[in-house]
C-alpha cells in the first residue's frame, strides 16, 4: 500500500473509532468485524482503544450443549437491564462448513433484546479455528469495554479446549449443567471445577437436580479452603426462576476480585500472556505476508527440503532465526 493509501486508512479508522467511543453502534459493529477478521488496521485499532478499558465486568458463561446458556445469558441481561447497566453480549458459535458464518442465531433467541439500546449483541464464528478464536473475543470484549458497557457476558457453545481457553479471558466464570450433564466426576474430567466461579444446575424441575447439586457442593467441600467459595445454584431459567441469586453470586464475585490480593498478580500474568499472543499472531502474519508479496527469496531450498520431508521445521525455523538478514527481509519494519 502506498503511503497515501495507508494514511487513509489510517484517517477512516481513526474516525471509526472516534465514532466508537461516541457510542455509535453502526462504528462498533464495523470494528468488530475488522476485528473477527483480523484486518490489518487491528494493531491501529486496539492500540488506540487500550486506554479506554478496564471497567467492564467480563462474565464468562459455558457448559455443555443444551444447558440453557443462552437463556441464561438472556435472563441475566433482563436482570442487568434493570438495574440500568449497558450490557455487552459476545455469543460464541459454531460455523457453517460452507460459508463460515455463526448458525446459532443468538440474537433472534435474545430478540426481546434487541432493540434495547442498552444491549449490544454480536455472534462470533468459530470458523473451525482454535488459536484465534480467544484472540478475537478478547479483542470484541475490549471494544464493548472502551463502548462503555457495564459488562460483557461470553456465551460458548461447547465445553472443548476452545472454549476453556475462551473462559480464562473472563473475570467470573459461570458454568451451566442440567442433570443429563452426569455426575460431579464428570464436571471434574471436563476440566470444569478448574475454572468455575459459580456452579449454576439449570433445569431444577428434571429428575437428578438435586443429586448433582449435592454431589458439586460435595465435592468443593474438598478444595482447600481459604480463597473464594465457589456456590452452586439451581435455577430454571425457562421460567426466570434462580436468576436473581446468579446475578448476586457474580456481583459478590467482582467485590471479592476487587479485595483478592492474587488478583493483581493474575492480571500482570494475563497481560504478559497477551504480549505472547500479539507477538505470535504479528509474527505469523508478516512472514506469510512477505514470503506471498516477495516469494521466498534465499529461502526457496530450504523451503523445498521441509516440504520434501528432508529437513525438519525446527531445523528449518532455527536456520532462518540465526539468519539476520533472512530474518529482517521477514520480520523487519514494515514500510
Amino acid at each position: 500500500m502506498s503511503r497515501g493509501g495507508q494514511r487513509v486508512t489510517e484517517d477512516r479508522t481513526e474516525a471509526l473509532v472516534e465514532r466508537m467511543l461516541a457510542r455509535d453502534r453502526t462504528a462498533l459493529a464495523r470494528l468488530m468485524t475488522l476485528v473477527e477478521n483480523r484486518a490489518p488496521e487491528l494493531p491501529a485499532i486496539m492500540s488506540r482503544v487500550y486506554g479506554h478499558t478496564g471497567r467492564a465486568h467480563v462474565v464468562g458463561i459455558t457448559g455443555p450443549p443444551g444447558a440453557g446458556k443462552s437463556t441464561i445469558a438472556d435472563g441475566l441481561t433482563a436482570c442487568l437491564r434493570a438495574a440500568e447497566r449497558r450490557v455487552g453480549i459476545v455469543a460464541v458459535d459454531p460455523s457453517s462448513p460452507f460459508s463460515g458464518g455463526a448458525v446459532l442465531g443468538d440474537r433472534i433467541r435474545m430478540q426481546a433484546h434487541f432493540l434495547d439500546p442498552g444491549v449490544f449483541i454480536r455472534s462470533l464464528s468459530t470458523r473451525g479455528s482454535h488459536g484465534g478464536l480467544a484472540r478475537a473475543t478478547r479483542d470484541m470484549i475490549r471494544l464493548l469495554d472502551a463502548f462503555g458497557v457495564d459488562a460483557v457476558l461470553v456465551e460458548t457453545v461447547g465445553v472443548g479446549q476452545t472454549e476453556l481457553d475462551v473462559m480464562r479471558l473472563a473475570d467470573t466464570v459461570v458454568v451451566v449443567l442440567v442433570p443429563e450433564a452426569g455426575d460431579a466426576v464428570q464436571v471434574m474430567k471436563a476440566g470444569l471445577l478448574e475454572i468455575a466461579d459459580v456452579f449454576v444446575v439449570n433445569k431444577a424441575d428434571r429428575e437428578g437436580a438435586e443429586r448433582m447439586h449435592s454431589e458439586l457442593v460435595q465435592m468443593l467441600h474438598l478444595r482447600p479452603s481459604g480463597g473464594w467459595t465457589i456456590p452452586v445454584l439451581l435455577t430454571q431459567a425457562s421460567a426466570s426462576t434462580g436468576l436473581d441469586a446468579v446475578r448476586d453470586a457474580i456481583e459478590t464475585h467482582r467485590a471479592f476480585l476487587a479485595s483478592d490480593p492474587e488478583h493483581a498478580g493474575r492480571e500482570r500474568a494475563r497481560r504478559e500472556g497477551e504480549l505472547l499472543d500479539v507477538l505470535d499472531e504479528e509474527l505469523r502474519r508478516r512472514v506469510a505476508q512477505r514470503l506471498a508479496a516477495h516469494g521466498s527469496d534465499g529461502l526457496a531450498p530450504l523451503l523445498d527440503a521441509v516440504r520434501a520431508g528432508t529437513v525438519d521445521p525446527y531445523t528449518a525455523a532455527l536456520r532462518i532465526l540465526e539468519d539476520a538478514p533472512t530474518l529482517e527481509r521477514l520480520i523487519g519494519r514494515e514500510e
